[in-house]
């Protein structure tokens, strides 16, 4: 198992700022799609490779 990384740190600072972003109200459709594909492809990499 691996410990908790810098990256693991500094993808969830990433996943917090994009996120409170989106839910600010003051953002256009086209932003708030952009930083919804981004947040989506930011969880995907943490989840990390699906071994299923």
């Amino acid at each position: 198992m691996m410990g908790y990384t810098c990256t693991d740190y500094r993808l969830e600072m990433i996943l917090l700022g994009l996120t409170r972003r989106l839910n600010q109200e003051d953002i256009s459709d086209t932003e708030r799609i952009h930083l919804t594909e981004e947040i989506r492809r930011i969880e995907a990499e943490m989840a990390g490779p699906d071994d299923g």
